[in-house]
């Protein structure tokens, strides 16, 4: 046999390999499953699991609320099992203890280091522990403010439903909102967490009339206190991004696409289009809730004259690594608009003069710009909230809506 042919038939061998190995069957029992991060001070942030077998192929599935975030699945050998979440960079290393039972750690990609934390999950039990069914009530919508460490104070809306002593809903900050929260009320205490690959946190509290008090868990170390009552006519002002004065509301910028070719705001496919810049970066999960949408949304109208621009800020400059988590959301919510990598981190106090000088301050992620068809700015969003937020979400997608087609429509 050749050389050229042995190469090309080890090559097929090991790829016939790697191929059973990541789609082995894992001997896991199938259901619903409480997994956990442990925290340094003792604290866990429960979430759950969920296990099928599909033929040979084992899922995982992360589950809050009605979210069902499929994850992708490596076996790495007869019990050492990788989990990676579908876009973030993020992970989990874990050992088949048995059956019933894994253990190992979960990992999170940061700007400077990753984020390790030990992480278990079992068939035997469930999110949070069972009990007794009191008179409290949670739902409905909630002033909080949650104190740090430092004893500054901030605030945030807690939207909460509920189903017997089933709670499920989401808290609004100023930058964002939690996604999807998932927890029970137990006579007058209230359990309420989530994870979705990056956040991580769970809410413990005790209810009183109209009244809540507890603490906030948050990641490997975080702690906050809150409070929240009753208030239905409770608002958030949104951080102000805008046009610094004097400026004519024409952005002049170009950057590199995931392939890397420069794609300016001047080119030809942008002219005479309503143009929606999304300000953000594959490390947000609020981001992937707005790509879900906006990526549908241009689907249906980019024959309306519609396009949209993602302009990406990452954890590094690391230009190689910025694309393959990008990519990931391109893959995940199939994406057929550019997405660009800016070469800026999010975290550069320098970020907005180094890619949009036209602005005043890009302050939170995401963020959506609106050009109408001569190119200059005619809307700035700050306060995306997503689809876990219930009405506020029902809102932005009126509002936004609204805008496109006045717009359109000139």
């Amino acid at each position: 046999m050749s050389t050229k042919n042995m190469v090309k038939y080890t090559f097929l061998a090991v790829l016939t390999a790697f191929s059973l190995i990541c789609n082995a069957q894992i001997n896991l029992q199938q259901g619903k499953w409480k997994a956990a991060l442990h925290r340094t001070d003792g604290k866990e942030i429960p979430f759950e699991l969920k296990i099928q077998t599909q033929g040979k192929t084992t899922i995982f599935y992360v589950v809050n609320d009605t979210e069902q975030l499929k994850t992708e699945i490596s076996k790495i050998s007869k019990d050492s099992v990788l989990i990676k979440m579908p876009v973030f960079e993020s992970s989990f290393r874990v050992k088949i203890i048995n059956k019933d039972s894994i253990s190992g750690v979960w990992v999170k990609g940061g700007s400077v280091k990753d984020l390790v934390m030990p992480f278990s999950a079992t068939s035997k039990d469930s999110r949070f522990p069972k009990g007794s069914a009191g008179n409290a009530s949670v739902k409905g919508k909630w002033k909080i403010e949650f104190t740090r460490a430092d004893q500054s104070v901030r605030l945030a809306i807690g939207e909460f439903t509920q189903n017997g002593q089933k709670v499920g809903g989401s808290v609004l900050t100023p930058s964002g909102d939690y996604r999807y929260l998932d927890g029970r009320i137990i006579g007058d205490s209230l359990m309420i967490s989530t994870f979705d690959g990056i956040h991580a946190l769970v809410f413990s509290a005790k209810i009183k009339g109209d009244t809540i008090k507890g603490t906030l868990y948050s990641g490997a170390t975080s702690l906050e206190k809150w409070t929240a009552v009753k208030d239905l006519n409770v608002k958030l002002e949104a951080p102000v991004t805008a046009l610094k004065e004097g400026e004519s509301g024409r952005l002049d910028f170009s950057f590199k696409d995931l392939e890397g070719n420069v794609v300016s705001i001047n080119d030809q496919r942008f002219k005479d289009k309503v143009v929606v810049l999304q300000l953000m970066g594959s490390w947000c999960p609020n981001c992937m809730d707005e790509m879900a949408f906006l990526s549908d949304y241009y689907r249906k109208n980019k024959n309306r004259g519609v396009e949209v621009i993602a302009l990406a800020y990452e954890l590094s400059t690391d230009e190689a690594r910025s694309r393959k988590s990008l990519q990931k959301f391109q893959q995940q919510f199939k994406v057929e608009y550019p997405m660009l990598i800016t070469g800026v981190t999010a975290g550069d106090p320098e970020k907005t003069q180094k890619t949009l000088p036209q602005l005043n301050a890009i302050k939170v992620f995401p963020t959506s710009i609106i050009l109408d068809k001569k190119g200059l700015v005619n809307h700035i969003n700050t306060s995306f909230y997503g689809p876990g937020t219930g009405e506020y979400y029902v809102q932005y997608k009126k509002e936004f809506e609204e805008v496109m087609n006045s717009l359109l429509s000139k």
